[in-house]
């Protein structure tokens, strides 16, 4: 599946030239790809020649470039992204907020994981266990461990489901910062 994206975007640039339009779709499908295929910057560039032309821009498109950038580690491009559909009139619903707080969780920058789950309150948009354990990862990096147990709290009150994967989070940030007896009963409360 690695090697999908470089058929994509072939497939992209033969139609260029031919009878065949460029629509939505098709650079959706080709930004998609080369996400799946962790080529961050054929994404970016792609969506690029997408704002160039005169191809209306989607918020598939948007997320699956937010999405590259994620997954590329590159969470200030993912933001200046978020920003330009932010001045569109695209809904920016879980999936866009999701991708965000995943890169910035994966660049280390826990205060913005924390600001974007946030924003999603205040947007309306409902966060779910894929959002909230990426915020708690990000509060683990940074050392954070009042901020992950207080995001545990948060998801009962909202009726987030909790799994493996935010226990663990959570555990690891108290382990960090030699709070044991607070990882352990996080741990006996898993029963």
């Amino acid at each position: 599946k690695g090697g999908e994206w470089e058929k994509a975007v072939q497939l992209l640039s033969m139609m260029a030239p031919s009878e065949v339009e460029l629509d939505v779709i098709t650079f959706s499908a080709a930004v998609s790809a080369c996400e799946k295929g962790g080529k961050w910057e054929k994404a970016v560039q792609l969506f690029g020649t997408m704002a160039e032309s005169v191809v209306e821009l989607s918020a598939i498109t948007f997320n699956a470039a937010i999405g590259a950038c994620q997954k590329g580690d590159k969470w200030q491009k993912a933001l200046q992204l978020f920003s330009v559909m932010a001045s569109t009139e695209l809904e920016m619903g879980v999936i866009t907020f999701s991708a965000m707080v995943s890169a910035f969780e994966r660049g280390g920058e826990w205060e913005k994981a924390l600001q974007f789950l946030s924003m999603m309150a205040t947007r309306k948009v409902d966060s779910n266990t894929v959002t909230f354990n990426a915020t708690i990862s990000a509060c683990q990096k940074g050392g954070k461990w009042e901020s992950a147990l207080h995001l545990i709290t948060t998801m009962v009150h909202s009726k987030v489901r909790r799994d493996t994967i935010t226990f663990s989070a959570a555990i690891s940030a108290c382990e960090d910062c030699d709070k044991w007896e607070m990882a352990l009963q996080l741990f006996n409360s898993m029963a």
